[in-house]
């Protein structure tokens, strides 16, 4: 029996804006950021959503609050759904980092990972587990799960058999509050829509 998993980014926040690597820090919501997640909500009420899960991260947490309150449903926190901790980028721009890490990562974002960064393999481990968990608590059942740009994009790979160092390239970026489709079973994983936009 297969799940749906609805794959959201979080909403806008200011580092976004700037293209700073927001991992671990825990930035905040900006306007845009809130009327995305309520948007998300009214989608959610609309749709047979079953439950809502998400990163513990407060972008995050606050994306998905206005759906589990429009489904009035709880909102599970799931600890390996949160971003990946960038290292010596976290809070910088590409363009602030030294030359030779950028050149490094941008070659191969798996081996050229930042200094002191998560490794992006484990971060697939993780992230896939929490969106098998999802799926095999809620078999049958549709499920919206809030995370973060890389590390979604990561899991896809994970869950559609890609290598993760191509992770930039086949899958550029999770927009935010847009949706992606994942039908899952205990055997596979299908990609059904990738960055949908909400009405």
């Amino acid at each position: 029996m297969s799940s749906t998993l609805y794959l959201v980014r979080h909403g806008d926040t200011e580092w976004q804006a700037e293209n700073r690597y927001a991992g671990v820090s825990d930035i905040a919501l900006t306007g845009t950021g809130r009327d995305q997640a309520e948007r998300l909500g009214r989608w959610a009420a609309g749709e047979r959503v079953d439950a809502v899960w998400a990163s513990p991260l407060k972008r995050s947490r606050a994306t998905a609050a206005p759906a589990a309150t429009a489904l009035n449903r709880p909102m599970l926190i799931d600890g390996d759904l949160a971003e990946l901790d960038f290292g010596s980028a976290e809070g910088r721009t590409l363009a602030e980092l030294p030359p030779a890490d950028a050149e490094a990562f941008l070659a191969d974002p798996v081996r050229g990972v930042f200094p002191g960064a998560e490794d992006p393999r484990k971060a697939v481990e993780r992230g896939t587990a929490a969106l098998r968990r999802a799926a095999s608590r809620h078999r049958g059942e549709n499920v919206l799960v809030v995370a973060h740009d890389t590390l979604l994009r990561l899991t896809l790979c994970g869950l559609l058999g890609i290598d993760p160092s191509q992770y930039r390239t086949v899958f550029p970026e999770v927009r935010g509050c847009t949706v992606t489709e994942l039908r899952v079973t205990a055997q596979c994983a299908a990609l059904m829509s990738y960055n949908a936009p909400i009405p």
